[in-house]
């Protein structure tokens, strides 16, 4: 089994870490630059930063607050909200990010995958799929329809603009498409989970994860050890990421390592 990974997400708006709950209800969390330098102490495998609001303000993310924090940082370091274009990625490359993730902007244009991954490595691209669920019925027509097994059933369907807006597309089909356009990984994030703590939606991340041949990152309901164990067991994640247990001392990612690898998860040392 290849080495699990452990992530910490930033969820920023106005230049602070926020969570929330099913992405409403935020409340302060902390400074992004002295979050993540504490996250990566603790034993963090890398930083996620998500400016949450820049696509519904239809601005580019906040690059002054990237730069800082990458500053921070010796471990890998993601970045995504409001990434628009191949120009405004490569502005985010040069204040210091490694990966860049976008979301809305590759259901709009998905060549913009492809560009990115051209220029800086596939292993740069990150694409973000909030999961949202809605009645197969109601569904934009499509082939991406044909992923729903039965069609009076509910699939999981790609959110946009901040997960405001039904895209029309299911998740695993547009994973795959994301994977042949160039994507390195899938950072898939359950809305219904969101800031819940009631554990991963592990079903989702398996069949996501038995989609595609690139690492898929499991976010949205981490609330203790045995969520990240399932996620990783039963539902095939490469990787999980979590945001307020980490933000408010619930869980240490130091011990939370230690519990996995006494149940024979590998984990990156040290911790």
């Amino acid at each position: 089994m290849l080495t699990k990974r452990i992530i910490a997400c930033l969820d920023v708006a106005a230049g602070r870490v926020v969570k929330g709950v099913e992405f409403v209800h935020l409340r302060d969390a902390g400074d992004p630059s002295e979050l993540a330098r504490a996250h990566a102490q603790a034993g963090a495998d890398e930083i996620v930063l998500l400016d949450i609001n820049a696509t519904q303000e239809g601005r580019g993310t906040l690059l002054d607050v990237v730069r800082r924090t990458a500053h921070q940082l010796f471990i890998p370091f993601t970045v995504g909200g409001g990434v628009r274009s191949f120009e405004e990625a490569h502005a985010i490359f040069d204040c210091g990010a490694d990966k860049v993730s976008i979301n809305s902007a590759a259901v709009a244009n998905p060549q913009l995958i492809t560009q990115i991954a051209h220029r800086f490595g596939s292993q740069a691209v990150v694409v973000a799929i909030d999961a949202g669920f809605h009645s197969a019925h109601a569904m934009r027509a499509g082939p991406n329809q044909r992923d729903c097994k039965n069609a009076k059933s509910e699939c999981a369907q790609v959110m946009v603009s901040g997960g405001r807006e039904f895209s029309g597309l299911t998740v695993p089909a547009w994973a795959r498409e994301c994977e042949a356009r160039g994507a390195g990984e899938i950072l898939l994030t359950s809305m219904l989970r969101d800031g819940t703590r009631a554990g991963f939606d592990c079903r989702l991340t398996r069949e996501v994860s038995e989609s595609v041949q690139i690492p898929v990152i499991a976010s949205g309901g981490a609330g203790n050890a045995q969520h990240f164990r399932d996620v990783f067991l039963l539902g095939g994640a490469d990787a999980a990421l979590a945001a307020s247990i980490f933000h408010f001392g619930i869980h240490n990612i130091g011990e939370l390592k230690r519990q996995l690898a006494s149940e024979s998860i590998p984990v990156r040392w040290p911790c």
